[in-house]
């Protein structure tokens, strides 16, 4: 759930809007504003003089689209004009990029008038190499792409159009295969008539469905042939005039498909009912269905059901589509995205659904079992192979169809998507989805702090977790009031009463009686300090996980951590991990917190608890053991430290890529690494292991303190139940994201318990 006023501070908080222009250039120097303006820039324009198609070789042009509007029907809110559609052409950008890593400008046209806009656009042809038209209100939406297709030479896509088409095309072939009904014999009942209708339609029919069995219905009933003022691209899906149905009911009897694409609520259980056996039902009124999921499946079990909901099996989600429609298309250079270019998209994505399902994505979707079925037909949207097999498709489609004026070697191009698809650019995507999954009770003993109210806010309303706060009641309800903040799915729990005081007090007397602690000290401090309560809550079972530190200094927090929880067994000593999100890539450092000056072997034990914790995100670890010294040129007991933990991880973990000892520069740049062709990294190490907590303490904070990303943690690794620290000053969203990890190792710590298996312990002293 996303409240009105979140959504405004989302969009006006910081930099205002979603988007910015950044340089790809360094532009430092004298001679870098030389090279990049006057007078350097003066050859490349010679060179684009002299010969056009050099364009993409030195502009941003064979990487940029342009996400066109004139607001006229903008989903779900209709015809708000150019400045309100703004907003959601800017969204269209951030999904262009996220997705595909392609560079958008939003242009919002002022202008209804077909001709008018299609000047417009025409015009912009020298910028970009394709136009994604958006929320154009049809019929004029079909006549305008169709004049920009043949004008222009690069290609036109209306999404509105063709990205359901292709989805729910995707979709469909499997449908129809698991329902063993051949797609020409598909009786099809069509419920809307806009552009998603008749693009879906028209795609639909160049798959293999027969026009003659398509019915058409829209809002002023059937669509037959005698209606008055019929359009031609309605008339081309209308049934004869002496059609005898006359009502939604009646055009939904018998059908083998019926796909909804007009307003939720349309269609009832009992018409659903008189559908024809095993019939294929898509719902995609967004964010009402024209039925529920859980209507349609109860009223047809037999029934293959999708929606445009991502709380249900098989939602047709146009991001799917047309980031890696575009990403083929512009990689060969094409003059326009064709059908068969269409076709290709949408049975990549069948087939890709039909394969095996990698354990990320089941990560992403809770770890639950998926697999190609009545509840699995078209691939997830956090499934990133998409990218690779979607974007190949089109590219072979253009070249095979004589549309692409730049071919490529297929194979080639492949391999350098499935390189270019980082996992960890989703990785707190996928983390969130992990989390509200199977959200957990997550205690925070700072539950008074404005940026622990909201966040437990947003954690409750988005279903990422279920905050329990400590602190004062009375004022955490004035705070909430004050703030406009929702706390009617958050636990309280006041300080000033704590439930069960005597049973913790008692617990933990006895873990630290030995140590010097009498019951009236133990009682003292559970009393005194919100956060030693909160990790007795963990301890006891009554919490999953705890996230503080927001206004302490970090011992208060990890002290009691390891006094009350402690390290798993067989773990000689926890660890501290931050992790640093940057542009295009994750990054993991350790042991930035804990351990001052570890032996060798603690070295080892973070190096592979680290490991463990990128393995549990989707990411495959790559380990960096650091020191001053590049396998052993400089000899040093510092040196010679590292280089004896690099043996123990690889006696240890043999699976683990790691190498070491090496300088940061050679575990992070390839070219640095020329002269260690032995060493066994490959690509840039996304762990790096500091030999002492000087070097890593120092290596984050300057991270941080030169914006080089968001930095997360520190992560504590190594303890019995999760327990993760905020920074000082932290963002709401930080604090969220550090949630959301939370749950997650959660979930992951309950699961080994349910199967029993033990976390990874490193083999005693004596035997290493």
């Amino acid at each position: 759930m996303v409240r009105k006023e979140d959504a405004l501070a989302y969009h006006y908080d910081g930099r205002h809007g979603k988007i910015e222009v950044v340089p790809t250039k360094a532009i430092q120097t004298q001679r870098d504003l030389s090279l990049a303006y006057s007078p350097g820039v003066a050859e490349p324009c010679r060179a684009i003089h002299r010969d056009r198609s050099t364009v993409g070789q030195y502009t941003i042009r064979r990487n940029l689209v342009a996400v066109i509007t004139n607001g006229t029907a903008v989903l779900g809110l209709g015809n708000v004009g150019p400045y309100a559609a703004k907003p959601v052409m800017e969204g269209k950008a951030v999904l262009f990029k996220k997705y595909a890593d392609i560079d958008v400008f939003d242009i919002e046209v002022d202008a209804d008038d077909p001709d008018r806009f299609v000047e417009v656009v025409s015009a912009l042809e020298p910028t970009f190499g394709g136009i994604n038209l958006e929320d154009i209100k049809a019929p004029e939406s079909f006549s305008i792409e169709t004049t920009l297709e043949k004008r222009l030479g690069i290609p036109v896509f209306h999404d509105d159009q063709h990205g359901t088409a292709i989805i729910s095309a995707a979709a469909l072939i499997n449908a129809a295969q698991l329902q063993n009904k051949r797609l020409a014999d598909l009786n099809v009942t069509c419920v809307g008539a806009g552009a998603a209708a008749i693009g879906s339609m028209r795609l639909w029919c160049k798959l293999g469905v027969s026009r003659e069995r398509i019915t058409m219905v829209d809002i002023d009933g059937l669509i037959r042939e005698d209606r008055p003022g019929l359009d031609e691209y309605r008339a081309a899906f209308a049934r004869p005039a002496d059609d005898p149905r006359a009502t939604l009911a009646d055009a939904i009897r018998d059908a083998d498909v019926l796909i909804g694409l007009a307003a939720g609520g349309l269609v009832t259980p009992e018409m659903v009912k008189t559908m024809a056996d095993k019939p294929i039902i898509f719902a995609l009124a967004n964010p009402d269905p024209e039925i529920s999921y859980d209507d349609a499946t109860s009223a047809r079990p037999d029934a293959i059901v999708g929606t445009g909901r991502s709380d249900f099996p098989n939602q047709v989600n146009n991001v799917l589509g047309f980031p890696y429609i575009f990403r083929g298309a512009l990689d060969v250079a094409a003059t326009t995205i064709n059908d068969e270019m269409k076709l290709a998209a949408a049975r990549a994505l069948a087939d890709l659904a039909r394969e095996g399902v990698p354990s990320s994505v089941l990560e992403a979707y809770g770890g639950h079992s998926i697999k190609y079925g009545s509840d699995y037909i078209i691939p997830k949207p956090m499934d990133g192979r998409s990218l690779s097999r979607v974007a190949t498709a089109v590219a072979r489609a253009a070249m095979e169809s004589g549309v692409a004026n730049d071919p490529i070697d297929l194979e080639e191009y492949r391999a350098e998507l499935d390189r270019k698809l980082n996992p960890s650019r989703r990785v707190m995507w996928q983390i969130t989805s992990v989390a509200k999954g199977d959200p957990r009770r997550i205690v925070y003993p700072e539950g008074e702090e404005p940026e622990i109210l909201r966040a437990a806010e947003i954690a409750s309303l988005e279903g990422i977790a279920l905050p329990m706060l400590i602190g004062r009641t009375e004022v955490i309800e004035e705070r909430s009031r004050s703030l406009g903040i929702d706390l009617r799915r958050v636990e309280i729990i006041d300080r000033q009463r704590l439930p069960k005081l005597s049973e913790y007090v008692n617990r933990y007397w006895q873990k630290r009686q030995r140590r010097g602690v009498v019951r009236s000290r133990a009682e003292r401090q559970l009393v005194r300090s919100p956060t030693a309560y909160g990790m007795m809550m963990v301890d006891a079972g009554d919490a999953d996980g705890l996230v503080s530190g927001l206004t302490s200094a970090y011992a208060e927090t990890i002290r009691p951590a390891l006094q009350i929880i402690g390290a798993r067994d067989g773990i000689r000593r926890a660890a501290g991990t931050y992790m640093l999100i940057t542009k295009n890539d994750v990054k993991f450092l350790a042991d930035t917190t804990i351990n001052i000056d570890p032996d060798a072997e603690t070295l080892a034990e973070i190096a592979v608890m680290t490991a463990d914790l990128v393995a549990e995100l989707g990411i495959e670890p790559r380990v960096a053991m650091l020191s001053f010294s590049n396998f052993g040129d400089a000899p040093h007991p510092s040196s010679r430290k590292v280089a004896i933990a690099t043996k123990l991880v690889k006696t240890w973990r043999p699976d683990l890529i790691v190498d070491g000892e090496m300088q940061a520069d050679v575990a992070l740049l390839e070219h640095a690494r020329a002269n260690y062709p032995f060493c066994s990294l490959r690509g840039p190490a996304n762990i790096l292991i500091f030999p002492n907590l000087d070097a890593g303490n120092l290596a984050y904070k300057l991270l941080q303190a030169t914006g080089g990303g968001e930095v997360i943690g520190p992560l504590v690794l190594g303890m019995r139940r999760p327990v993760n620290v905020i920074q000082q000053g932290a963002s709401v969203d930080t604090i969220v994201h550090l949630t959301s990890i939370t749950v997650m190792r959660a979930l992951r710590a309950e699961r080994m318990e349910q199967v029993g298996s033990a976390s990874w312990r490193p083999p005693s002293p004596t035997s290493s």
